[in-house]
Order: structure tokens, then C-alpha cells, then sequence
């Protein structure tokens, strides 16, 4: 079950993982006994009933479902154990991955927009930034917001995320998760990014022709695609935007291989769970891709 093609990490990987996450989980579980105790232990550590599934095997499990979405009885039934169990287990597991943070080259961690925009100003990075949806259950009939998934793009209903990576394609930061419905520069706003490129003056980044009003207001960071001239526009008018576009989806192309990274692992092509979950579990597939593409 560590192989890689059940994980999508190496047994390496694995090993620096279970060791990082080890006493991050331990802390947490104590924390759950104590609140359901309501006060301090009695016995000693050991004591009393043992673990169905041991701290490494629930790591394993929390990855065969991050990277292949196995259903969690199919996973009961391989451990011989209750699928609440394998619930249980990836529930204390997944927060911790979405908690790391994104790899860097120079060993620090990004867990936030503005980790993000304070890193690229420091090492003189110029962001490449897009947003991709992926497909989600539809909500039941009569329910409130019921519209808000079904995006107008793909025509079904979706979540979206924002990527942010550097020049060679290294995811830095997976957020803005929203509705279908809703546009990718809003989403990218509500995020707070006019008042970080206020902030972060050197930071600039290529974006896509989506994100043309946040380059109307900030022309000198955000770049996106020229416009598109018009019909009746002469041959070589014509021909300079096509070198320009072309030029520009040239620099920006790395960020769609970042979205790729992602979405080789299966949730973030269909995701059939609760959307409630998916955000933590974007955050915690693009930690573990941000790993890999770290030591490029």
C-alpha cells in the first residue's frame, strides 16, 4: 500500500511525512481524550484500549484516498476494520496536511496569501496565477444557494480554486475556493489581493484575460492578455495580438502544469464527498505536490 501508485509520493516522501506529522498528531489526539475525559489521565500512556489502526496506518489511508478516492468501505474492508474507523482516521489526518503549508526551495513554508506575496518579494519571484474548477455533486432540490455551484463555463455544477506558482511551475498557494458560480477575479479579490499588491509594490504576476479589471487597477503588477481587436482590424494588428497572446500564454503556461500537478490526483477531478471537505483537501493534495516541485 506505500507504493507509490497507491500514495503519489515515494517512500521517502512518506517517511519525512510520517515523521513531520507524528508529534502535530499525537498533540491532537491527547487533546481529544482530554476533552472527552474532561479532565487529565489516570493511567499511564498505554493503558487501556489499544488503536484499531496504528498512526502510520492512517497516514497511508488518508493518502490512497487523497490520490485515488477509494471509497472508505473499500479501505475498511482491506484493514479489516469498520469504515467509521477509516472516516475517523482521515479526519485527524487531512487537517494536518492542509496545515503544512507549501514548500519552498529555500525550506520555508506558505500557508498564506500574504506568506505568499512577502516571499515573492523577498526572492524577486514573478507569480504566475489561473483558476480551475472542479466537477461536485449537485445540491439537493429547494435547498438556498442551490445555484451558486452551476458554472456558467464548464455548464455543470463546480468549485473553483486559485493557483499561484513561480516561473518553474511550484505550486505556492491553493485558495480562493468558491462557488461555480462565482468569477475568478472575484473570487481572487474577496481573497484580499488589492490590498497585498498595495502592500507588496515589487510583486507582479501574469494572469489570464479573466483577470483584466484587477490589471485595469493595478497595470503595473497584474499583466493580462492584450484585447482582442476587431473584426474588421487590419492583417498586421491582427498578427501583433497573436505574438503578443502568444507570448504572454507562453510565460503564463507553467501555472496550468502546476493545476495539472493537482489534478492527477483523482478528488480534484470529481469530487463525489462532502464539499465542506474540499477545501482542505485542495490545500492538502497541493502541500504534498508542492513537495515534489519544491526540489526542482
Amino acid at each position: 500500500m506505500s507504493h507509490s501508485a497507491f500514495i503519489g509520493i515515494t517512500r521517502k516522501h512518506l517517511g519525512h511525512l510520517i515523521a513531520e506529522l507524528a508529534a502535530p498528531w499525537q498533540a491532537r489526539r491527547q487533546a481529544e481524550l482530554r476533552e472527552h475525559r474532561g479532565a487529565e489521565r489516570r493511567r499511564v500512556e498505554g493503558a487501556g484500549r489499544k488503536p484499531e489502526l496504528v498512526f502510520t496506518d492512517q497516514v497511508l489511508i488518508t493518502l490512497v484516498v487523497l490520490r485515488l478516492q477509494l471509497p472508505h468501505a473499500a479501505m475498511a474492508h482491506l484493514y479489516g476494520v469498520d469504515r467509521s474507523t477509516i472516516t475517523r482516521a482521515i479526519r485527524r489526518v487531512r487537517p494536518l496536511l492542509a496545515g503544512r503549508g507549501y514548500a519552498t526551495p529555500q525550506g520555508q513554508r506558505l500557508r498564506t496569501l500574504a506568506d505568499v506575496f512577502a516571499y515573492a518579494q523577498a526572492q524577486g519571484v514573478r507569480l504566475r496565477v489561473d483558476g480551475s474548477e472542479i466537477q461536485v455533486r449537485r445540491p439537493k432540490a429547494n435547498r438556498p444557494g442551490r445555484r451558486a455551484f452551476v458554472s456558467g463555463k464548464k455548464k455543470m455544477n463546480t468549485i473553483k480554486f486559485t493557483k499561484i506558482c513561480d516561473e518553474r511551475g511550484r505550486t505556492l498557494w491553493d485558495g480562493a475556493v468558491r462557488p461555480g458560480r462565482m468569477h475568478d477575479q472575484t473570487a481572487l479579490r474577496t481573497e484580499g489581493i488589492d490590498d497585498l499588491l498595495g502592500q507588496f509594490p515589487d510583486v507582479a504576476g501574469e494572469f489570464d484575460s479573466g483577470y483584466r479589471g484587477l490589471g485595469n487597477d493595478h497595470p503595473e503588477q497584474v499583466n493580462v492578455p492584450p484585447k482582442k481587436p476587431a473584426k474588421d482590424a487590419a492583417p498586421e494588428v491582427v498578427e501583433a495580438y497573436e505574438q503578443a497572446r502568444h507570448a504572454q500564454s507562453s510565460i503564463r503556461i507553467c501555472v496550468e502544469h502546476a493545476i495539472a500537478d493537482s489534478k492527477n490526483w483523482r478528488p480534484l477531478q470529481r469530487w463525489i464527498g462532502r464539499r465542506a471537505d474540499l477545501e482542505e483537501t485542495i490545500v492538502a493534495i497541493g502541500s504534498l505536490v508542492s513537495d515534489r516541485a519544491a526540489a526542482r
